[in-house]
C-alpha cells in the first residue's frame, strides 16, 4: 500500500516531445523546465529529453546550474534573465543564454563589459580565478502581455547597444503570447503583427510561441518554439489535448487506508460540511493538502477507484481525503486511488476544482513519492 505517489513516464515525455517537433518541424525547440519541470522533476525530465532538445529554458539561475551540473553541455536559456550582478557573472562564466527585458539589465551588462575592456590585456575578464565569456542575449519585446519586455519603439536602441557590447556574441528576439488559448480572439494576431513589425529590420532568430502557440498558431512558430506543459501531455487550458495525440506523462495516485460503513444523515470530516443523504461506504484516501492536493476541492471532484469515478465528499484535510464509494462497493483497504493520469485527465480534475492545470502539478510537495518509468 502506497501513500501519495507521482509516477512519471519517460516514454510519454519522449512521445510528446516528438509530437511537438512534428507540429513545428522547421523550428528549434527549447524545452521549458522551470518550476522543477512543472513539478515533474527537472533532473528526470532533462535526462530523458537531453538528446532531443536544442535548449532548455528556465526561470531561475539555480535551475540552470542544476541542469548544467548534471552533465548537460548544451544551451540553457534564462527566460527572465539575470536578477543582479552576481547572477550576471555566473551567466557569463557558465555561458548561459539570457533574456534582457529592461534597461537595468542592459546597463549592468554594459558596466561589466566596460570592466572587461579595462582589463583587456588579460584576454578575459577574471575574478576569483573564474573566466567570463561573451554570451547570447535574447532581447524580449513586449507585444501585449505587458509583464516583461521593452516597448517595440525601443528595439533599435537596445539592439545597437547590445551589438556594441563586447560581452554579447549574438542577439535573438523573443516575446510571449498572453491570450493564445483564445482561438477566436484577434489579440494574438495583433501580437504577431506587432512582433513581426518590431523585428522586421533584423535577420536574427526569433521566438514567440510557447505551448498554446505551438498548438494553435503555426504562423508564429518562427525559428524557436518553447513548449512547457504540453511536454507532459497536459493541456495549457482546460480542453484536453489527448485527441491531438498527447499522452499524460504523470499519474498521481494513493491508496485507500480505510473503508467505513456510513449512515444516512451523518457528516464526514472537518466542519461537517457534507452530510450523507443515504447509507453508503466512505473510503479514506492517503493524500491531502500536505501533499499539495487542493484543500478547496469541492464535493463531487472525481477520483478513480478500481476503474470507476467516485466523488470527494467532506473537506480535504492535511493528510487525508474522503470519497463516497457507494453502499454496494467492494473496494477494500490497500486499493489504488488515481487522482489524475491517463484514465482520469487532469483537465477534468482542474475544472471540477476551479483551478488551472499548471497549479495542480506545480503545487505537489516533497512529501509525494516520485517514481519514474522508462
Amino acid at each position: 500500500m502506497k501513500p501519495a505517489t507521482a509516477t512519471i513516464s519517460g516514454s510519454a515525455l519522449r512521445h510528446n516531445f516528438q509530437l511537438i517537433k512534428s507540429f513545428a518541424p522547421d523550428s528549434k525547440v527549447c524545452a521549458v523546465v522551470k518550476a522543477n519541470a512543472y513539478g515533474q522533476s527537472i533532473g528526470f525530465v532533462t535526462k530523458t529529453l537531453e538528446d532531443m532538445v536544442d535548449a532548455f529554458g528556465v526561470a531561475r539561475i539555480k535551475e540552470a546550474l542544476e541542469i548544467q551540473e548534471s552533465g548537460f553541455a548544451g544551451k540553457i536559456i534564462l527566460l527572465e534573465g539575470f536578477f543582479d550582478r552576481e547572477e550576471l557573472l555566473k551567466t557569463l562564466s557558465r555561458r548561459f543564454d539570457t533574456v534582457v527585458h529592461c534597461i537595468e539589465q542592459l546597463e549592468l551588462l554594459e558596466q561589466v563589459a566596460q570592466e572587461w575592456l579595462n582589463e583587456k590585456e588579460k584576454g578575459f575578464w577574471q575574478r576569483k580565478t573564474k573566466i567570463y565569456f561573451p554570451i547570447t542575449v535574447w532581447l524580449k519585446i513586449d507585444t501585449g502581455m505587458h509583464r516583461l519586455g521593452i516597448d517595440p519603439e525601443q528595439v533599435e536602441l537596445f539592439y545597437q547597444r547590445l551589438k556594441h557590447c563586447v560581452l554579447v556574441k549574438e542577439i535573438k528576439f523573443i516575446s510571449h503570447f498572453s491570450r493564445a488559448d483564445e482561438i477566436e480572439s484577434d489579440y494574438t494576431e495583433k501580437q504577431i503583427k506587432m512582433f513581426e513589425q518590431a523585428v522586421q529590420p533584423y535577420s536574427e532568430e526569433r521566438s514567440l510561441s510557447a505551448s498554446n502557440g505551438i498548438l494553435y498558431w503555426p504562423q508564429a512558430h518562427y525559428d524557436w518554439v518553447r513548449p512547457g506543459i504540453i511536454m507532459h501531455g497536459i493541456s495549457p487550458h482546460q480542453q484536453p489535448i489527448s485527441d491531438l495525440g498527447f499522452q499524460p506523462a504523470i499519474t498521481l495516485s494513493s491508496s485507500l487506508i480505510a473503508v467505513r460503513n456510513h449512515k444516512a444523515g451523518e457528516p464526514v470530516g472537518y466542519g461537517a460540511g457534507w452530510v450523507s443523504p443515504r447509507d453508503t461506504k466512505i473510503g479514506v484516501v492517503a493524500i491531502g493538502y500536505g501533499d499539495g492536493y487542493p484543500r478547496n476541492a469541492p464535493e463531487g471532484t472525481p477520483v478513480l477507484v478500481n476503474g470507476r469515478r467516485v466523488p470527494i465528499v467532506g473537506r480535504v484535510s492535511m493528510d487525508m481525503m474522503t470519497v463516497d464509494l457507494g453502499l454496494d462497493s467492494q473496494d477494500k483497504v490497500g486499493d489504488e486511488v488515481i487522482l489524475w493520469g491517463r484514465d482520469l485527465l487532469i483537465e477534468d480534475v482542474a475544472k471540477a476544482i476551479g483551478v488551472i492545470n499548471y497549479e495542480l502539478i506545480t503545487k505537489l510537495t516533497p512529501r509525494v513519492i516520485t517514481e519514474y518509468t522508462t
